[in-house]
């Protein structure tokens, strides 16, 4: 039964892992030659847009083989504890932030950067521009808030 729940998080990973980079490709055919912005909403455009820091461009200007290692750690870390884990939501979070971090360091070690190209915006301000892997990631830790605050407790065996 544990294998299966695994593999059910391995396939969570395949599946964002898989959107994350074919919307990417999507964004950088369509929106780099001409450079252009789709206006896609009144609140939502796709553009280009390159990170080569982490979330919110924070840590830009690292060295880019300390965050792809620091990266790759982490990652191995949450998949670890997603192999242990006996919790079916707590699996879904780690398998969501695995895959989406999969998804950024395969661009950080293709392109230098992380590729993003949703750009949310209200009146004139902008949320800073994401993409698939960040939602997976940002849907997983929230999953792991309300598992952990709300979720018991429970055995990683």
């Amino acid at each position: 039964m544990k294998h299966r729940a695994f593999v059910f998080g391995l396939v969570i990973i395949a599946i964002v892992f898989g959107a994350d980079q074919w919307t990417k490709t999507l964004a950088i055919d369509g929106l780099s030659n001409p450079f252009r912005v789709i206006e896609v909403t009144s609140f939502m455009n796709f553009v280009l847009a390159w990170n080569p820091g982490v979330s919110f461009g924070l840590f830009q200007g690292q060295a880019p083989w300390i965050m792809i290692a620091v990266t790759a750690v982490i990652t191995i870390g949450f998949g670890v504890w997603m192999w242990r884990t006996r919790d079916g939501l707590l699996r879904i979070a780690l398998a969501l932030i695995v895959g989406g971090a999969i998804g950024n360091l395969v661009d950080r070690l293709r392109h230098g950067a992380v590729t993003d190209f949703i750009d949310l915006h209200i009146a004139g301000y902008h949320w800073p521009v994401f993409n698939i892997a960040d939602s997976a990631i940002t849907v997983g830790a929230a999953l792991l808030l309300i598992d952990s605050l709300f979720g018991g407790k429970k055995s990683t065996r």
